[in-house]
């Protein structure tokens, strides 16, 4: 029971490639699959789940999953937002999603910037609630950068070796 799983919920693509990062930078027995296809954790020592900020949270399905990850269960996540990084509303995001996944053992968490849709930008846009990110989003355009996904790459080994060595 040596496999590693990287799963994600993408729409624009940002969160599949930095899936695809991480999946990349693992070595041993691994997958890499869209959250919709997984229907069981079973026979994984340690899964990474990604998804997009929406709204300042996180996607309805991305909330499903992470609530029904099993107690014990070895998982770490990584999003992609439009915020500025660091900022409260993408780890706000994070934290909600550590709290939905609380009974999992969380080795570790990661954030990036992404690009987002002309759509979301401009319909976000004439929101007054979504002002401040309105106004962050845009210069989040050229993300996921090479350095984006090569911390990616970092971030998987260093999990990867939180779980092989039980430091957690």
């Amino acid at each position: 029971m040596n496999k590693t799983l990287v799963v994600y919920f993408s729409r624009t693509g940002n969160t599949k490639r930095v899936a695809e990062a991480i999946h990349e930078a693992l070595d041993g027995e691994k997958a890499l699959h869209p959250l919709e296809d997984i229907k069981s954790l079973e026979g994984h020592q340690l899964v990474f789940v990604g998804f997009p900020v929406h709204s300042h949270s996180l996607p309805y399905k991305v909330e499903v999953f992470l609530k029904a990850v099993k107690p014990g269960a070895k998982i770490a996540l990584f999003c992609t937002h439009g915020s500025l990084p660091g900022h409260r509303l993408s780890r706000e995001a994070m934290e909600y999603a550590v709290v939905l996944a609380a009974k999992a053992k969380i080795l570790g968490t990661f954030c990036v910037r992404g690009k987002l849709s002309l759509e979301a930008l401009e319909t976000l846009g004439r929101s007054p609630e979504h002002q401040e990110w309105a106004e962050m989003a845009p210069s989040a355009g050229t993300h996921p950068d090479a350095a984006d996904l090569e911390e990616a790459r970092v971030f998987a080994r260093l999990i990867k070796t939180r779980s092989d060595h039980g430091h957690y």
